[in-house]
């Protein structure tokens, strides 16, 4: 039997992931004990009424029965999925109230570590924060319905009718690859006994050339009894949206639970697709990183640009380079520019896409960070300018301290993470680099998750 408590709080805060937080002191053996609370869809200062199962627990996760006093910026959140699906965490919150608080965020992140919060700008926010996404991942269940995982539960997956953060087309493909899949009675995969066929689908849409690429995970390949349904996959997605230039059904039979091949299939069309970004063109495969909202990205890139005022003289290091996002725009700026990045695709990648736009003064090396500086700084020589993008984990002071040691005259930080921003600049001080400018960019409405662009100049 399930111990079940009601309690009456006021939520304190939000956490890194954007829910609210509480303290609750209960009677528990006739002491007083406290126990935090997580509570989904509130907003700092609301006074709520919270269901909490097992309230023993030192952390539970309270469900939200009523909101007995609102925020003032508090919505009707728009999407009929928003209770459940883990797509989106603050659809119930003004945008313009979003913004404020990713600000204030930055900040409070820069403050611990040392740094000015004045030097932090307003977050830049979106004209219209919907359908910005250009890149889903939907996952199937067991009983083969295609949508997104439940929030707070990995397991669970929630059907969808729509989504409100997906591009137009992305959500119309997804919708049809689920018809597809009821009317076939294919079965899901199932995470815990491994067994069943649909597993994934990633639509990918190019917000530029308007292309879209479908790509279908599967334990089997499309041939013997599943070619006639394969078939008619090419059939329905080719009629229903004419822009697919990419249908690809993709072998993976591993236990894992990621968006992996081990053998691709193109069913219609080629094994990629072409997407822009500020005048760019890129070729973009199934497992390609690219900025996932096209309009704010570009507006990072600008931002990246204007901080580090390349000049033609210079030389310049894009270390995390990816694809070349940042490397293309930069080299058309620069006198030679070298990019570093650890996975060989999306080097291989940078080199074709440098040489689709015609970029002939960029070198790019397939290696780690840290021993990619070494190597580049050998071949290369000081550089006046560096910029970095890492992962969410960040560079590490490991590499912070190369690049101090370097001695860049201006260091421009593309950051994913603001928490990991803070740390690794920190870094850089010791070796006499300043903080100038810190602009968030939000990327990524309706959630928790915040962009930012940073300049460190070396003093004289």
């Amino acid at each position: 039997m399930i111990d079940r408590s009601s309690f009456s709080i006021t939520v304190d805060g939000l956490d890194k992931k954007g829910i609210g937080q509480a303290n609750v002191w209960h009677e528990e053996e006739g002491k007083r004990k406290k126990m935090k609370l997580a509570i989904p869809s509130t907003l700092p200062g609301e006074k709520v009424r919270v269901v909490v199962d097992e309230p023993k627990r030192r952390r539970v996760q309270g469900r939200l029965e009523e909101v007995i006093e609102p925020h003032p910026e508090r919505l009707a959140p728009p999407c009929p999925h928003f209770d459940r699906c883990g797509g989106c965490v603050w659809q119930h919150w003004h945008y313009e109230g979003q913004l404020r608080h990713k600000t204030e965020h930055v900040k409070a992140l820069l403050e611990q570590h040392g740094f000015d919060p004045n030097v932090v700008r307003g977050t830049i926010g979106m004209e219209h924060p919907w359908h910005y996404r250009n890149k889903m991942e939907f996952t199937f269940s067991p009983e083969g319905l295609l949508g997104l995982h439940e929030h707070g539960n990995f397991r669970q997956v929630i059907s969808l009718e729509t989504c409100l953060i997906a591009g137009e087309k992305i959500v119309k493909a997804a919708m049809e690859v689920a018809r597809w899949a009821r009317d076939h009675r294919l079965p899901g995969y199932h995470k815990d006994t491994h067994e069943g066929l649909l597993r994934h689908l990633m639509v990918r849409e190019s917000f530029a050339t308007g292309e879209v690429m479908v790509a279908l995970f599967a334990t089997e390949a499309p041939e013997g009894k599943l070619k006639q349904a394969a078939d008619d996959l090419t059939e329905r997605m080719t009629k229903a949206i004419p822009e697919v230039k990419s249908l690809l059904w993709l072998e993976n039979r591993a236990w894992a639970d990621r968006t992996q091949s081990e053998q691709t299939h193109v069913l219609a069309g080629r094994d990629f697709i072409y997407d822009e970004l500020c005048g760019f063109r890129y070729r973009l495969w199934f497992d390609t990183f690219f900025q996932t909202n096209p309009v704010q990205a570009a507006k990072l890139v600008e931002l990246a640009l204007e901080m580090g005022n390349p000049q033609p003289h210079e030389k310049m290091i894009d270390l995390f380079c990816g694809v070349g996002t940042f490397s293309l725009p930069f080299a058309k700026r620069v006198k030679a520019l070298a990019g570093i990045e650890i996975v060989e695709t999306s080097i291989e990648s940078a080199k074709r896409n440098a040489k689709d736009n015609g970029i002939d003064n960029t070198y790019f090396l397939a290696r780690d960070a840290r021993r990619g500086i070494d190597e580049v700084l050998e071949q290369f020589g000081r550089p006046e300018l560096l910029l970095l993008d890492p992962p969410r984990s960040g560079a590490g002071g490991k590499v912070m301290r190369k690049i101090g040691r370097a001695q860049p005259e201006r260091v421009v930080y593309v950051s994913c993470n603001p928490e990991t921003l803070a740390a690794d600049m920190a870094e850089l001080v010791p070796f006499g680099y300043t903080l100038k400018i810190v602009q968030p960019v939000d990327l990524f409405p309706h959630t928790a998750h915040v962009e930012c662009c940073a300049l460190l100049v070396k003093s004289s």
